[in-house]
């Protein structure tokens, strides 16, 4: 169903991974306001790549050229590759934890220790420890879950340009 979609509409299948991206940063919100996770500094790489795959591919879903549809997928292509790293890397740190744990501080100790001109930049750094694994699902963390998000917007994208080039 999903090759005939990608040959169909192409621009449907970047919609849902757009829908999909917001449903997951979505979950992540939940997750930190709801529950009470801490986002470590990984974990706000991982979100700030999933909103730019967000944006990449709802964009390219509202456009009707095919060099677009190609550059979009591309792009999300690059952005999933980067986000699975960043994924890959936060989950050997918590099959491999380090040592010394630096990930960053907590958010009212740096608003009381710091000028807010130095706050602010400290905030979007994430305070929980990278190598923690606060919650779980079907045994796999919240990193291990990302990375394989991550390889499946890849993999869409990845089609997309496949399937764009085959066409011509």
């Amino acid at each position: 169903m999903l090759l005939r979609m990608l040959d169909q509409s192409p621009r449907k299948v970047l919609a849902l991974v757009s829908l999909a991206c917001v449903a997951l940063l979505g979950f992540g919100l939940y997750l930190q306001h709801v529950v009470g996770l801490e986002p470590c500094p990984m974990c706000i790489v991982q979100r700030y790549a999933m909103v730019l795959i967000a944006i990449v591919a709802g964009v390219t879903a509202l456009l009707r050229s095919r060099g677009a549809l190609v550059g979009g997928a591309v792009l999300t292509l690059a952005l999933a590759g980067f986000g699975a790293f960043v994924a890959a890397r936060q989950s050997w740190l918590q099959w491999y934890p380090p040592e010394v744990a630096s990930c960053g501080r907590d958010f009212y100790g740096m608003i009381e220790t710091f000028p807010l001109q130095r706050a602010i930049p400290m905030i979007f750094r994430g305070g929980g420890d990278c190598a923690a694994i606060d919650w779980t699902f079907l045994g796999g963390s919240i990193a291990n879950w990302s990375f394989l998000c991550f390889m499946g917007i890849a993999a869409v994208a990845l089609a997309l340009v496949a399937r764009r080039f085959a066409h011509r």
